[in-house]
């Protein structure tokens, strides 16, 4: 058999691209220090040349791009995260679980203060997380919790075992996403190479799996979610809504964008019965139960009911760990991080600037307050205002809401991208993907204790991403405007 020589040369390539990757992967895994700044962002660049190139190459050879997702998520599997000290606290809490304590009522510090272990390597977990971590109480919500009480059922007497239990979980997950994001591609019409824009993304490789972000699980579940709501399960995507918030509280954002996709979905009916024959019309299953959700007070109390079950869901999962103490110590958490944490800010680094120039102080107590309220009107108008009948507006509509959210917020750490990201493989936005190359210049504030933020860098950082939106959602005529869309 006589291969085509073209063929030949492509696949070459492909392989000697996929080995250079796995080699700079291993590199980033298991030599790389945090501070060591010229290695970090070369290897980082070059690692998104050559995932560029994979797909560029490999968009109708899937089955490569699947291997080389595992291959590389595989390389970190014995890797402790060198970007991020998060997962001592993971661990942690995993400890605390299986020990009997409730992780929300207990903050390290107020152990290891009084010289007691309440966990295997307590101390070591303590110094891990940092001071600053283990000031506080954990925020993570009871499915995160899950995961890290997995990591310490199984392999969990050491630091190494907890971390690879943890490091399955969030592969699994993407490979989850990986199959519901194909399907709905397939659904949508659109290129299914295109979930690789997220699934072998470097930043989702490092960030979720080398630094055991459970960002990945969140998104896993909202993927899953709406896949079922596109194929009008919507009482099994409200069930599994309620697993993604339960994972992060992120998704809580996108509940109000949902009125219109229950409410307005006969302007969809509409629309397509004036652009198809009356014969289509007829066969069409789509059109059919359209029409038969076509009262006003049904559609309403489905999404009423969708409400219901998404927050009842989310509350049982939460009801093990409830004691008043509790409510109090996970809203003072959630509070900091609009009052008190700041990290690769953009609008709020300026307004804060104003603010000092006024008062002479940090009105980060002030502003932090103003800020989640304007979040909330921007997505109740967006809510009442934008099409978001369809699953495909729905979805863009999160997007845009969670980057207003992010734009204007205290605090965004790298990983938070993660869900701009898989929303924007479903949309013509590309803003997301280079916003996942630039975030390593966030990186560079770390120094060896604390943070030491350049404002110049964070501004190039926010410079190269606001150009890339504003042309995408103002000036692209291809991309429908943030409200008509």
């Amino acid at each position: 058999m006589i291969l085509n020589s073209t063929f030949l040369k492509l696949n070459k390539t492909s392989i000697l691209l996929a080995i250079i990757s796995a080699l700079f992967y291993l590199s980033f895994a298991y030599d790389l220090a945090r501070t060591d700044y010229f290695k970090l962002i070369t290897l980082y660049i070059s690692l998104f040349f050559l995932f560029y190139k994979l797909i560029q190459i490999n968009k109708s050879n899937t089955r490569l791009l699947i291997y080389c997702s595992f291959i590389f998520r595989a390389v970190f599997i014995l890797a402790i995260p060198n970007l991020s000290q998060d997962f001592y606290r993971f661990i942690w809490d995993g400890r605390m679980i299986l020990e009997g304590f409730n992780p929300y009522l207990y903050t390290p510090e107020s152990f290891i203060s009084q010289d007691l272990n309440p966990v295997i390597q307590a101390q070591e977990l303590y110094t891990g997380m940092g001071v600053l971590n283990g000031s506080h109480f954990t925020n993570y919500p009871p499915i995160n919790q899950l995961c890290f009480l997995i990591s310490s059922l199984f392999m969990g007497n050491t630091v190494l075992g907890s971390v690879i239990i943890m490091r399955i979980l969030i592969i699994a997950a993407d490979f989850g996403t990986l199959y519901f994001g194909r399907k709905l591609l397939k659904l949508f019409n659109l290129p299914t190479h295109q979930i690789f824009w997220y699934i072998l993304n470097p930043f989702i490789i490092i960030e979720l799996t080398g630094n055991l972000h459970f960002e990945g699980v969140m998104i896993f579940f909202l993927t899953w979610g709406l896949y079922l709501l596109h194929t009008k399960k919507w009482v099994s995507a409200a069930l599994i809504f309620a697993l993604s918030v339960s994972v992060k509280l992120i998704p809580l954002l996108f509940l109000p964008l949902f009125y219109q996709w229950f409410v307005k979905r006969n302007v969809i009916t509409n629309e397509v019965k004036q652009s198809i024959s009356t014969n289509e019309i007829a066969t069409s299953q789509v059109l059919r139960n359209d029409n038969r959700d076509s009262s006003l007070a049904f559609r309403m109390t489905k999404l009423i009911t969708f409400y219901l079950i998404v927050g009842i869901t989310t509350i049982l999962l939460f009801l093990p760990f409830y004691s008043t103490e509790f409510i109090y110590n996970y809203a003072e958490t959630v509070g900091l991080w609009f009052q008190n944490f700041e990290f690769n800010a953009s609008i709020y680094y300026l307004v804060r600037a104003i603010g000092y120039g006024i008062t002479g102080f940090n009105e980060i107590a002030i502003i932090g307050k103003i800020i989640p309220a304007l979040v909330l009107i921007f997505v109740v108008i967006m809510s009442l205002f934008r099409k978001n009948n369809t699953t495909l507006k729905l979805i863009s509509g999160m997007l845009i809401a969670l980057s207003f959210y992010y734009f204007t917020t205290t605090t965004v750490h790298p990983w938070y991208v993660a869900t701009l990201l898989i929303l924007s493989v479903f949309t013509n936005y590309k803003y997301p993907l280079v916003w996942s190359v630039v975030i390593i210049l966030s990186y560079l504030g770390y120094a060896s204790s604390g943070t030491s933020e350049n404002l110049w860098i964070i501004g190039l950082e926010y410079l190269i991403v606001y150009s890339v939106f504003f042309y995408e959602v103002f000036l692209k005529k291809e991309t429908n405007p943030i409200f008509h869309h």
